[in-house]
């Protein structure tokens, strides 16, 4: 956001639509959801761990070696206290077209539509659910969902930024050495906030949006 000189109308007109959306009374059938995604490189430790013990932290070098990399797919119902964590060994139209079924139909099937917050990602679009599925399932999971796109260079808009920065904290910030393990910890990581219903406390309005940052808006 610090790196913007200029804020012009197309910037607050989608800033205020997901700020507006972000105020509202928490809807059951109507959840507001965060969506982002984080890119994980396996690594794997050249010499052998010093195992923890007690008084004293697990112990390795500082030489490692990078053995691949996954896609780790971040949903949140921040209100809810719900999210969704997937990985995948890519981040492809057709992966985001099967990670946004998964959604409708697993995650929240009871919404009668989903109102997503995400970027600009060249994949994250209707036309990507439209290519991988067969027209009427592709119609009606369009039906079942409606994308809010945060303004380019405002990632600090998405609430699915904190999720994703509270999860390295917790889980994924580590060496984790293979799909297997990232994806077995990531799990036992959500199903442990979501019993705990954890949710995300958002304060900043419309209102402290125009007081803060004002001095950079142009009239285009």
């Amino acid at each position: 956001m610090w790196c913007i000189a200029e804020i012009d109308a197309e910037y607050r007109k989608k800033m205020y639509k997901v700020l507006n959306l972000y105020e509202e009374e928490y809807n059951l059938k109507y959840p507001v959801i965060c969506f982002d995604e984080k890119q994980k490189y396996f690594i794997s430790d050249v010499k052998t761990k010093i195992p923890m013990k007690p008084g004293s932290p697990e112990k390795y070098d500082y030489t490692y070696k990078i053995n691949g990399s996954a896609n780790i797919f971040v949903a949140v119902d921040f209100k809810g206290g719900v999210r969704d964590i997937t990985v995948t060994d890519r981040r492809t139209k057709s992966d985001f077209a099967h990670y946004i079924k998964h959604l409708v139909d697993n995650v929240f099937p009871k919404a009668k539509k989903l109102r997503i917050i995400m970027d600009n990602l060249n994949t994250h679009t209707y036309t990507a659910i439209l290519e991988n599925f067969e027209f009427n399932e592709a119609v009606r999971l369009i039906s079942k969902i409606s994308f809010h796109n945060t303004p380019k260079h405002a990632s600090w808009l998405n609430i699915a930024e904190i999720e994703i920065n509270i999860m390295d904290i917790e889980c994924t910030g580590r060496r984790i050495k293979d799909k297997n393990t990232l994806t077995k910890e990531t799990k036992a990581w959500c199903e442990k906030r979501n019993k705990n219903k954890s949710k995300i406390n958002w304060n900043f309005t419309k209102k402290d949006a125009d007081k803060k940052l004002y001095k950079y808006y142009t009239k285009s």
